[in-house]
């Protein structure tokens, strides 16, 4: 258990009560800072909220970030594409790299029996069902490539034929 002070009040937390407060929900778009947890990649700010009850206008991504580091969470900045930071890696010799699926695959793996909307290799939302994937690109006004359901077995994969 780790004591922070935030706006002048104190919480104890930890990893498993961060986890409990997110249940449930479903991250919101990643716009340039996102934490890791439980596979997936959440706004620092909307974590911080849901576990503490704060309003997100009493405290900075910085300040959301650090706390959740601390508890032992991954934080990391997200570079979309075009950004001048954004390069494909290079292998020995200096050309390009192939575009290559494993990427991907392995950003699906916390999804596995979920429905994700994709956009490029970045795995916007994750829902039990088509709807609830369907409502959060509406409601946060966010457009996928593609949408379908992660195998949740091998043998589904089998099974499974472009359309």
């Amino acid at each position: 258990m780790t004591t922070m002070t935030i706006m002048g009040r104190v919480f104890d937390l930890d990893p498993d009560r961060v986890e409990r407060a997110l249940e449930g929900e479903l991250p919101e778009p990643i716009h340039e800072h996102f934490v890791v947890i439980s596979g997936r990649r959440w706004p620092p700010k909307q974590v911080l909220a849901l576990v503490t009850g704060l309003d997100r206008a009493d405290f900075t991504t910085h300040q959301a970030r650090r706390a959740l580091t601390r508890l032992g969470f991954t934080a990391a900045r997200a570079i979309h594409r075009g950004h001048p930071r954004h390069t494909a890696p290079r292998p020995e010799g200096g050309a390009r790299a192939p575009a290559q699926q494993q990427p991907l695959a392995e950003a699906l793996r916390p999804f596995i029996g979920l429905w994700v909307a994709v956009r490029g290799e970045e795995v916007l939302v994750a829902a039990s069902s088509p709807a609830e994937v369907v409502s959060w690109l509406a409601q946060h006004q966010q457009q996928a490539q593609s949408m379908f359901r992660v195998p949740a077995a091998e043998s589904e994969i089998g099974s499974a034929a472009p359309l």
